[in-house]
C-alpha cells in the first residue's frame, strides 16, 4: 500500500467516525426526554463580481483563509489538498468547541458545495453553497444554513441567529470575496470573534 493509499484510507476511517459522532449525538438526545430541538434555516443571496468557476474554487477551507479575515481552520483530510467530496475539516471559535467539518456535495460543473457540520455540545447544520451566473462577469451565490440544536446551548445559538444577524456576516462575506477578487487583499473584519456566533446577543 502506497502513501495515497493508506492517507484515503485514513481519511475515509475519519469521515466514518465523523459520521458516528453525529449518530451517537443523536440519539443520546433520547436520554432527556424534556429537550425539544429547536431548528432555523437562513438564505441570502450574494452578486460576486466573477465567474462562477472562481467563486466556485474560492469556496474551500484553504482558500477561504485568503480572502475572509478570521478564518481558523485544519485541514483534516483532502486527497487533492482543497475541497472536494469527503473533505474533512475543523474550524474554531473562542468560547467553545471546535466545528467539524464534511463536504457531502462538490460539484464543479455546477458550481455547487454542501457542507455539513457539527459544533460539540451545541448544534449541527448544513451549508448550501450555489453559484449562478448572471452574465456579465457576474455571479449569484445563493446561501442556504440550516442549524438544529442538540443541547440548550445550541438552542440558545439558534434563537440568536437572527435574520439581521445573519444578513450582516453574509454582507460581510460578500465585502470580502469582492474585496480579494478585486485587490487580492484581505478585507479587515472588525468583529471576527463573533463570525456566525450570537450567544452575546441571547444573553442580553
Amino acid at each position: 500500500m502506497d502513501f495515497v493509499d493508506r492517507l484515503e484510507e485514513q481519511g475515509e476511517i475519519f469521515v466514518t467516525r465523523f459520521k458516528f459522532v453525529i449518530m451517537e449525538k443523536l440519539m443520546n438526545l433520547t436520554k432527556y426526554s424534556d429537550f425539544k430541538a429547536k431548528r432555523v434555516t437562513r438564505s441570502y443571496c450574494q452578486t460576486i463580481n466573477a465567474e462562477p468557476s472562481k467563486i466556485h474554487s474560492l469556496i474551500c477551507p484553504v482558500k477561504e483563509a485568503e480572502w475572509l479575515d478570521g478564518w481558523d481552520y485544519s485541514l483534516i483530510y483532502s486527497r487533492s489538498g482543497f475541497a472536494e467530496e469527503g473533505c474533512v475539516f475543523i474550524s474554531g471559535n473562542e468560547g467553545e468547541k471546535d466545528t467539524i467539518w464534511l463536504i457531502t456535495k462538490r460539484d464543479d460543473e455546477k458550481f455547487e458545495t454542501e457542507f455539513v457540520r457539527i459544533t460539540p455540545e451545541s448544534r449541527i447544520a448544513k451549508l448550501n453553497i450555489n453559484i449562478k451566473d448572471g452574465g456579465n462577469y457576474i455571479s449569484h451565490v445563493h446561501i442556504t444554513y440550516t442549524f438544529t440544536a442538540l443541547t440548550e446551548e445550541g438552542n440558545k445559538f439558534v434563537e440568536s441567529f437572527t435574520e439581521d444577524n445573519f444578513i450582516k456576516d453574509m454582507k460581510f462575506w460578500e465585502a470580502s470575496m469582492n474585496h480579494y477578487l478585486e485587490t487580492e487583499k484581505l478585507l479587515p473584519n472588525p468583529d471576527r470573534n463573533n463570525w456566525l456566533r450570537y450567544e452575546s446577543d441571547s444573553e442580553e
